[in-house]
């Protein structure tokens, strides 16, 4: 089975960061768990296609893969070959060269010192390596993102984490969960699991910021004469009164209506009148309306080509 992360991720070896995030995303929303419900095939390859983009998909990562210095998983390739390979070693196995290094008994002391990783013999603690992170996709829904909610993640062990989506959270934003990542070496720390979040469309509200929009349809007699009207919000209908003499386009604000984020304040909802005829109109509809026109109802277009 083949783990070079670049061909798990379909790009080439010089793609850019912003190509290897956009293959990702795209493979990511396309095997979702989400999305196949127990197809394991999938599943597994999910795991893989993030697995891949943790390594390449982070640019100080990708160089040391590229360097040789990490492997597909992200852990530490073995030394090929050791520096007695290279140095002159007398009977006893000490270093004789002309770098000076011949007091010491193991070269290697000389690198750890010099990485700060020498193990602390008088502690009795042995080697130490922070574990490396792990990177995410996750989709939600609007509603989930605006007001907040918890979700599993599926991790590549066939375990979950157990996820709180913060209200709010925006789309392309990266959530990260403290040592969730992979398990440190020693007496390492774990990594950390970075979650980039993905938000859904919705049919009716659009977001602007922690404002929300949305389109409401209204009738004729009631763009005339006003009226009350029951509008969709984050948290329910609620009733709201349409002035007389209302347009199309015309926008009314119900105050801290918006998104609520966690932190911060919550911003408006804004609602954007948009006036319907009847589909089907009848001898006394179309009576009315030339009444209307033989009362001399202002021109809308008067001014609007004014100048061209």
């Amino acid at each position: 089975m083949n783990n070079d992360p670049y061909k798990v991720l379909g790009v080439a070896k010089n793609a850019s960061q912003a190509d290897i995030k956009k293959a990702y995303r795209k493979l990511a929303k396309a095997l979702h768990p989400d999305l196949n419900p127990g197809d394991k095939s999938k599943e597994a390859e999910f795991q893989k296609v993030g697995a891949a983009y943790d390594i390449i998909g982070d640019a100080a990562k990708r160089k040391r893969f590229d360097a040789g210095e990490i492997d597909a998983s992200g852990q530490e390739r073995p030394e090929r070959q050791y520096y007695r390979q290279h140095a002159g070693a007398d009977p006893r196995g000490r270093y004789d060269s002309t770098a000076g290094y011949g007091d010491f008994d193991d070269v290697s002391d000389i690198f750890a010192d010099l990485f700060g990783t020498r193990a602390k013999q008088q502690g009795g603690r042995g080697f130490a390596q922070r574990g490396g992170d792990i990177r995410y996709h996750l989709e939600v829904n609007f509603m989930d993102a605006a007001t907040g909610a918890k979700r599993s993640v599926p991790l590549p062990d066939g375990s979950a984490i157990d996820l709180t989506i913060p209200a709010g959270v925006r789309d392309g934003q990266t959530l990260r969960l403290r040592g969730k990542g992979q398990p440190g070496i020693g007496e390492g720390p774990a990594g950390d699991a970075y979650v980039e979040i993905s938000v859904a469309a919705h049919k009716v509200f659009t977001r602007d910021g922690n404002d929300i929009e949305v389109e409401v349809p209204i009738t004729f007699d009631e763009a005339i004469l006003g009226a009350k009207v029951e509008v969709p919000t984050l948290s329910g209908k609620v009733s709201m009164s349409i002035p007389k003499g209302a347009s199309t386009g015309q926008r009314l604000r119900l105050k801290g209506r918006g998104i609520k984020p966690a932190r911060g304040t919550a911003g408006d909802q804004y609602v954007r009148l948009k006036i319907v005829t009847p589909a089907t109109t009848d001898a006394k509809m179309e009576k009315i309306a030339r009444d209307w026109r033989g009362l001399g109802a202002d021109n809308p277009r008067k001014n609007l080509w004014r100048g061209l």
